[in-house]
């Protein structure tokens, strides 16, 4: 069906066998396809859960945006997941974690869906990543708009006060992996180039964590110029060990959350377009409907 032909609002809620007994998929969010490394890890780790994925491919990237601007954006996809009946929410995405999730929790959670959770990706990150390193020397390699928001070294100095942490922004990694250069002369030009500036700042860094979901596809080329004695941390699977414990400690939430082991896809942009790309991130087929949240526009597939 194309965007054109569609003559209903598309609702996740409404189809058959989506929701049994008051329960729903996990959803998982993010500004486009980075997100789809996390949940390859959720799937991974607690593959008898549903998964309900949304890209805001359309309004893409979020990296550069201001803070008011990602939160607006952000919240508009939250109350899409909660009108898909869904429980619980995680925010697969540096920057709408660093920009928006303490707003939409504190304040608008308590008024718009108390009994429903939002959570990010930097906290289950930053709560576990000094463990990693023998010195307390740390490098973040992320997008401009997770460096400029201070957020991992604020939040990993509340849990490794002792640590230094330098920060390097990779503005040309996001848009390499996404036109799927990852093995070109270019892509290590920019990595050396990054890593050799974060390392000027921190010459005795032993862990870099890639703080952003894009990242995890350049890991081997990124590994290859690494000194060898450097761990290299990404994200997807200490999201998944954190939300295995969260859902084990919140049993209020874990049982509102739906198990058949399947994974729903959807873009604010191009299906086709989306599904290819998304393929790439998610390491298998990916099959995607469009959803329009303009107000009172339809969604289509």
């Amino acid at each position: 069906m194309s965007q054109e032909s569609a003559v209903s609002p598309y609702s996740y809620r409404n189809q058959p066998s989506a929701i049994s007994d008051g329960k729903a998929p996990i959803g998982v969010f993010d500004s486009g396809y980075g997100g789809l490394t996390v949940l390859k890890e959720l799937v991974n780790t607690l593959p008898h859960y549903d998964y309900l994925y949304l890209g805001d491919n359309g309004r893409a990237p979020y990296g550069n945006r201001s803070f008011e601007t990602v939160y607006d954006y952000t919240l508009e996809c939250v109350k899409w997941f909660f009108e898909q009946g869904c429980s619980l929410v995680i925010l697969a995405c540096n920057t709408a974690s660093a920009k928006a999730l303490r707003s939409i929790q504190q304040n608008d959670l308590p008024q718009i869906a108390p009994d429903k959770r939002v959570l990010g990706v930097i906290r289950p990150t930053t709560e576990v990543i000094g463990t990693y390193s023998e010195n307390g020397e740390i490098g973040i390699l992320a997008t401009k708009g997770t460096v400029n928001s201070e957020s991992y070294p604020i939040e990993i100095h509340k849990f490794f006060p002792e640590t230094r942490v330098y920060q390097e922004a990779c503005p040309m990694w996001v848009p390499l992996v996404e036109n799927n250069e990852i093995n070109t002369p270019a892509t290590d030009f920019f990595i050396k180039k990054n890593l050799h500036a974060l390392f000027q700042k921190g010459p005795k860094i032993d862990v870099v964590l890639l703080a952003c979901t894009h990242y995890p596809l350049l890991k081997d080329k990124i590994q290859e110029h690494l000194p060898i004695d450097v761990k290299l941390i990404t994200q997807g699977e200490l999201v998944a060990n954190s939300l295995a414990d969260y859902l084990s400690r919140h049993p209020e939430i874990e049982q509102r959350c739906s198990r058949n082991g399947q994974q729903h896809f959807f873009t604010t942009d191009a299906a086709e377009d989306f599904d290819n790309h998304a393929t790439l991130f998610f390491g298998a087929p990916v099959k995607s409907r469009f959803v329009d949240l303009s107000p009172g526009k339809e969604t289509v597939s």
